[in-house]
């Protein structure tokens, strides 16, 4: 059962357009029974992290690691995950990169028909699974205005394709006002950064769209 109607959910996001998370975080949990987040440890990753688990110790963190991430983004997630003591759950693809590598060739370009099916390995069965296993009614993201067409056609509130209501709480937010949040709260940023279904900032890999 949805926590809201498709007609609340549009008052409600006009209303908290100014709420800060630290306000937003608390009421939808308090209002939820399995909530979670997920990560890429992508940049300013670390600010949902630190909002979520600054209010709830323990929340459950699914990283799904598609295996290519950079060499910085592996040391940046460690850094974060032992900085806020993150409970993470960490899911990878069934198929090695190397079995990869030998079928496909390496990463297939996004014009290539295997994209689609390399995308499904890495990215999305690991999701799923992970989405089957716990189960949540909340999931809290950091997807923000400006990133994709799609992200700009969402809001602080939406409910993705399996009914979850998504929580963006930093979704108004620049990249200024996260780089003050995460000084504020003495958090690391990393912007070697690499997404091997996406390729292009403005694509949409299919997790959220």
């Amino acid at each position: 059962m949805k926590l809201f109607s498709e007609r609340e959910l549009n008052s409600l996001n006009k209303h908290l357009k100014g709420i800060l998370p630290s306000e937003l975080i608390p009421w939808i949990i308090n209002n939820c029974s399995k909530p979670v987040v997920t990560t890429n440890f992508r940049p300013y990753e670390a600010a949902i992290l630190h909002a979520c688990s600054s209010f709830e110790p323990g929340i459950k963190v699914i990283w799904c690691d598609t295996g290519y991430n950079t060499p910085q983004t592996y040391i940046h997630a460690k850094k974060v995950i032992d900085i806020l003591d993150l409970n993470v759950k960490l899911y990878i693809p069934k198929e090695t990169a190397a079995y990869r590598d030998a079928l496909f060739g390496g990463i297939p370009r996004v014009d290539n028909p295997l994209h689609e099916e390399f995308t499904k390995q890495v990215k999305l069965e690991p999701f799923h699974r992970a989405m089957s296993e716990h189960k949540p009614d909340v999931w809290f993201t950091n997807l923000r205005k400006g990133q994709t067409a799609f992200r700009d056609s969402i809001d602080i509130l939406s409910y993705s394709n399996d009914g979850i209501l998504k929580v963006s709480p930093f979704y108004h937010w620049s990249d200024e006002a996260l780089d003050e949040y995460l000084k504020a709260h003495k958090l690391p940023n990393e912007f070697k950064y690499f997404d091997p279904t996406k390729v292009e900032d403005n694509r949409e890999c299919g997790l959220h769209s």
